[in-house]
């Protein structure tokens, strides 16, 4: 890495005062000048999805509770506003600006070959972080995120479980997929599991997949128009918490229950506070887990690299489900998301 590369804010070199034997200054000299603290700043480039959800707002604030001044940062944040040539663009003013170190969260998987050789070529890190790119490794220094593949696999195993209990092992099982952003990992991570769950399970039956784009408006209007087609799922899988809620809304308007002793099974992802209120009080069946507190843990890789040690290439956190009958306002909040 260029020992040289600083946050791109120069301080004036301080004046020395003059003053023989007695180390003073003298009348009519320049006052000495401190050097600016910012130089001494590690400057990161954060380029992040949007705000679409409240785990993406989570993410965003990790970031910039980690990456602050008084921990020895300057952090450059762009919202992309979803859209894949806006982190680009924003990857290659980063680059410009001869940051020390480049964070993405991308919109989809493909298509960063161009920029991230660039960076490469600069000679700058770039950590890769929630979801993933579909690029030569040696194109990023490290990711660091969830095994979304793992989290469907935990939900669908839990419905295989949960419906064995209910004596309806046998019985068929219509399951709306309402999926997240079209090309992003945790989309496709948590289709892929449920998908092949389904293949498995010969009464599991998929009547629809609609793009609820992880936003709680967007679903709402695509389970809405599905519901007034007259079919009531056995199962709504939504990938993500705001999606649930959207889910909520248009089955609430239908008069038609869901949840813990409701008609439809309602699977959830992300456990964000709102989702595991709506979890506690058994509106939905299960939320899984996706923590989006990233910041320490990029910092941590951060820290890794300076030392001039070689992180990970992949780093997965750890996870879990949550349940209705498990959860207490207690440990809702305190959550810190």
């Amino acid at each position: 890495m260029k020992e040289w590369r600083k946050s791109g804010k120069f301080a004036l070199i301080s004046l020395m005062c003059a003053a023989a034997l007695t180390g003073g200054c003298t009348s009519g000299s320049t006052p000495e000048e401190t050097e600016d603290d910012t130089t001494n700043l590690t400057v990161v480039g954060f380029s992040e999805v949007g705000a679409e959800s409240d785990w993406r707002v989570a993410n965003t604030e990790s970031m910039k509770a980690t990456f602050t001044e008084s921990n020895g940062y300057e952090l450059l944040f762009d919202d992309a506003k979803q859209k894949q040539e806006n982190q680009i663009a924003a990857i290659r003013n980063f680059i410009l600006q001869e940051v020390n170190y480049i964070v993405v969260d991308p919109v989809v998987e493909d298509g960063w070959e161009g920029v991230l050789q660039e960076a490469k070529d600069a000679d700058i890190p770039v950590i890769v972080v929630d979801r993933m790119v579909k690029t030569d490794e040696d194109l990023f220094t490290a990711w660091v995120g969830s095994d979304f593949y793992e989290e469907g696999q935990k939900a669908t195993v839990w419905l295989e479980n949960y419906l064995e209990e209910q004596g309806r092992v046998h019985e068929r099982i219509d399951i709306l997929h309402v999926q997240g952003t079209e090309g992003s990992s945790a989309q496709i991570g948590r289709t892929k599991s449920l998908l092949e769950a389904i293949e498995v399970h010969g009464s599991w039956r998929l009547i629809g997949s609609v793009q609820g784009e992880f936003t709680q408006a967007k679903t709402y209007e695509v389970v809405r128009d599905v519901l007034e087609t007259g079919s009531i799922p056995d199962v709504i899988y939504c990938e993500n918490d705001n999606s649930m809620l959207g889910a909520l809304q248009a089955l609430d308007e239908k008069n038609i229950s869901h949840g813990v002793d409701g008609r439809v099974i309602v699977i959830s992802f992300d456990a964000s506070k709102p989702g595991l209120e709506e979890c506690k009080a058994g509106r939905i069946n299960l939320d899984v887990e996706c923590n989006p507190d990233h910041g320490p843990r990029v910092e941590a890789i951060i820290r890794q690299i300076e030392a001039g040690e070689t992180p990970e290439k992949y780093c997965y956190v750890e996870e879990t489900c949550f349940e209705p009958q498990e959860l207490t306002q207690e440990f809702i909040d305190s959550r810190g998301y």
